[in-house]
């Protein structure tokens, strides 16, 4: 424990707590009003003379700091409406990939404009537009640490090849994003990503070991403009659904729907959304999911309505880049509307949201009903009793680039109440983040405390990080939350030196190495052990990691050796394909075959873009179980195959298959297959139909309730078609 402490004061102590200087502080552009009409077209008008501009550029990848390959043009101007921008990106056209798409879903050549419509340093917005005219959005939040995908606007963008390359026009209304009307001036950056060379160019300069800091964009500063526009600002979704699902043989229930979605801002400031009757059936099915663990699997929310505009609820200290620290999950929106053991779901009546910032605040607020349900669990009826869910946030921007916040989350049935109340927040430099996390549950008078912490720091030469997550025995979030390790402590020190390469194949490397300590109040014991491992990245798009772990552990009274190795190498060398592998082997113990052997995994994913509008791919998964003998127990096989089609950017085919395969039996065990088409005919306006068929081999009676022999048997099939159009005032 002594080695532990010292590695971790040591590890703090070396940081930069000071945040570095960079050189952009000169980077300025000043936005002018034209009233005169611009087109999105991807032509070059003459409006776009009177605009500022800049063409100094700055390579972040794959040659640091060196002159960029191709020349770059970004302009900006402002209407009273909206800002736009235009960016003329020079280029062989044989190099230029203009791959069709749909929204937020593309590849290619990409150029984007980030904009920080609060100057606070650490959120913004950013939008993004392909070679062929596909469009993305997204926010960047943490001082782009962490990345919201889920966000949509309503704005403009289209694109245009040239023989000497292709021209990019952005119109953004200033009615579709929020900002402060008393700033004067906002943070800016572009980006341009260029497929051939894989070649990632920024107006700004970032340091290498960092990457993009939203502290350290430029300025665009308003030229005697102000944006204040005023209106409605309403955006009303009817929904239409019509659902078809298999009863029995040849026995089908039809259910047709209406749903409304609202999304109303009152100002520049404050968001509204309310939906009625949603629908909320998953257009693809969860993917197949192995655990040997004692802990219950995790499953990405995917339903739009708990996913879009749900940053503010987040704790504070994910990183989008990392996966090492990961703040607990107290609101875990899949325990809203969820799925019941016969398959039923849980129907939402209603739910609404607000949320907003003022100056340094930012703050939020849900309100859900759910409805009683009767189901069926091991021959057992039970209710679902109906739910009201709760959550509130508050958090405050604090030392410039900083955050403190507080989070309730609730759920309330007639017989009980739980919930969890949570302090959170993060203190930051460009090259370093603190985050912490205090929490306490209950559920009625009960209750127990939990806690967690991450520390990152990275420079050129050196790398050091920690974390911790302490969870007392009746800290119970289940109702509410995914935080399923009660009654244990775990810590994770690492630290090692990193080089980065001018030249050469090799980018960069990093050596890393450090204690684990671990307990489990289950088995009374403390784990001690340590971890050591590599990384490595090449320019042209390959890198791998390997790493090593040992602890002396103690699962069920059984003291032993636990160790495990795991590879990783992923592959990005052509603009028509790229793949990844993975693999390792652990001595552990097997929670579901309740004994003490080794586990060995091994898996890859592989996608090659055949055509412009055509991608197939598959992953595959394979999982070793051992036996206390040392002989294999089972392999489950699974694999993804998938088939994409995208004649016309926003217009998708879709075919997916899941299926396992069990060695044992020799026989596939279960098959998912799926069809989507899907189509964004206008902004934040959907057609959906899809079709997933379930087979498995569970069992099987007849009407005299004899068990009939096992086959491979349809569960369920569902068919869905949803329309969603927006109504925008």
């Amino acid at each position: 424990m002594k080695i532990f402490l010292i590695l971790l004061i040591s590890i703090i102590l070396s940081a930069t707590f000071v945040s570095a200087e960079h050189n952009n502080a000169a980077k300025t552009l000043r936005l002018k009003k034209t009233n005169s009409e611009i087109k999105i077209d991807g032509v070059i008008d003459d409006v776009w003379q009177s605009a500022d501009s800049t063409t100094s550029f700055f390579q972040f990848d794959p040659y640091y700091n060196q002159p960029t390959s191709v020349n770059t043009v970004a302009k900006v101007l402002t209407t009273e409406d909206a800002l736009y921008c235009i960016m003329i990106c020079y280029d062989d056209k044989k190099y230029i990939q203009a791959n069709a798409g749909l929204q937020d879903a593309y590849t290619g050549d990409i150029v984007s404009i980030m904009l920080d419509t609060f100057n606070d340093k650490q959120t913004a917005y950013k939008f993004a537009v392909n070679a062929s005219g596909v469009t993305a959005d997204s926010r960047l939040l943490d001082d782009a640490r962490n990345r919201d995908f889920s966000w949509d606007g309503i704005w403009e963008g289209t694109s245009q090849i040239y023989d000497w390359g292709f021209v990019v026009e952005i119109k953004i209304p200033y009615k579709s994003i929020k900002y402060d009307k008393n700033v004067i001036e906002w943070g800016l950056d572009f980006d341009r990503w260029r497929s051939y060379n894989k070649e990632d160019i920024y107006w700004c300069e970032y340091e290498q070991s960092e990457g993009m800091r939203i502290s350290k964009f430029g300025k665009l500063i308003f030229e005697n403009f102000n944006p204040t526009v005023s209106g409605l600002n309403l955006e009303i979704y009817p929904v239409g659904i019509g659902k078809l699902k298999y009863i029995e043989e040849s026995k089908y229930d039809f259910d047709p729907s209406l749903g409304l979605d609202i999304f109303y801002n009152p100002s520049e400031q404050l968001t509204f959304q309310l939906t009625a009757n949603p629908d909320f059936a998953q257009i693809e099915a969860d993917p197949f999911d192995f655990n040997i663990s004692r802990y219950e699997s995790y499953f990405d929310e995917k339903r739009p309505f708990f996913t879009e505009g749900n940053e503010v609820f987040n704790p504070a200290g994910r990183q989008s880049n990392s996966g090492f620290y990961r703040p607990m999950e107290l609101f875990y929106s899949r325990r809203i509307g969820k799925l019941l053991p016969d398959g039923q779901e849980v129907p939402l009546v209603f739910g609404t949201k607000a949320f907003g910032r003022l100056g340094d605040w930012e703050y939020g607020g849900f309100v859900a009903l759910t409805g009683e349900t009767d189901y069926v669990d091991d021959d057992e009826n039970l209710t679902e009793p109906q739910a009201y869910f709760a959550s509130a946030r508050v958090k405050k921007q604090i030392f410039d680039n900083s955050s403190i916040g507080v989070l309730f989350v609730g759920k309330e049935t007639k017989e009980n109440t739980y919930g969890v109340l949570d302090i959170d927040g993060a203190f930051r430099g460009s090259d370093w983040q603190l985050a912490y996390q205090f929490a306490r549950s209950f559920e009625n008078s009960d209750g127990d405390y939990a806690a967690s912490a991450g520390f990152t720091n990275s420079s050129t030469t050196w790398g050091n990080l920690f974390r911790f997550r302490a969870i007392g025995k009746n800290f119970d979030v289940k109702q509410v939350g995914y935080v399923p390790w009660q009654g244990t402590f775990t810590s994770v020190g690492l630290t090692g030196p990193k080089w980065y390469y001018d030249d050469g194949a090799v980018r960069n490397m990093f050596f890393y190495f450090g204690p684990i300590i671990s307990y489990e109040d289950d088995d009374l014991f403390t784990d001690y052990g340590g971890v050591v491992g590599f990384n490595m990245q090449l320019r042209d798009g390959w890198g791998y990691e390997i790493n090593s772990s040992y602890s002396k552990s103690k699962d069920e009274n059984i003291i032993y050796d636990s160790y495990d190795v795991s590879l990783s190498t992923w592959f990005s060398i052509s603009q028509k394909w790229n793949a990844n592998v993975w693999g390792g082997y652990t001595r552990t113990y097997n929670f579901d075959r309740e004994y003490l052997s080794f586990y060995s995994w091994f898996g890859g994913y592989i996608e090659w873009k055949t055509f412009d509008i055509l991608e197939i791919g598959t992953s595959y998964d394979m999982f070793i179980e051992g036996n206390p003998e040392g002989n294999v127990e089972e392999i489950t096989y699974n694999a993804r195959p998938f088939f994409s089609l995208t004649p016309i950017n926003n217009l998708n085919f879709r075919i997916y298959v899941d299926n396992v395969f069990l060695q044992s039996t020799d026989r596939m065990d279960r098959i998912i297959a799926g069809f989507l088409f899907s189509w964004n005919f206008l902004p934040k306006s959907w057609i959906y139909f899809a079709i997933n068929e379930f087979k498995d081999r569970s069992d099987e009676y007849d009407v005299n309730d004899n068990l009939l022999p096992n086959r491979m048997h349809t569960i369920d099939r569902a068919g869905v078609f949803k329309v969603k159009y927006l109504y925008y005032f």
